[in-house]
């Protein structure tokens, strides 16, 4: 089981989190969800997550903020399809990109692409995907 890939969620909707807890379980990864940013890091220095599938606004620390304290492939998720907010991702060097609602099997694809490189140690691409 230690050979698992931990997924960790970080997005302070529910619903959200509840939903891709099952996804990223029912692919065979471990994962971990967290209400917030603050959660994550109280829960990082014992553990380690392969890939962290972040939210860019929430409150008290953005994903942006917390993706600055970070070594790991982060795929961003965001209900605003914002031109800046867009810009800012493709700058910050995410291993993705998904626009809620997504389907199923698109988080998936980026969290299995995410998971390989942070193996691979190879450096990451951006994938923006807008349904």
């Amino acid at each position: 089981m230690n050979d698992v890939p931990v997924v960790a969620i970080v997005d302070d909707d529910a619903s959200i989190r509840r939903s891709l807890l099952r996804v990223v379980q029912s692919a065979g990864y471990r994962a971990e969800a967290f209400a917030s940013a603050r959660e994550f890091l109280e829960w990082l220095p014992q553990n380690q997550a392969a890939c962290l599938v972040l939210d860019v606004k929430m409150d008290e620390m953005n994903g942006f903020d917390l993706q600055k304290r970070l070594a790991v492939p982060i795929i961003f998720i965001t209900a605003q399809d914002d031109g800046s907010i867009r810009e800012r991702i493709e700058k910050s060097g995410a291993a993705g990109h998904l626009l809620k609602p997504f389907q199923a099997q698109t988080v998936l694809d980026a969290i299995q692409r995410a998971v390989q490189r942070s193996r691979d140690g190879t450096s990451y691409v951006n994938v923006t995907v807008r349904h």
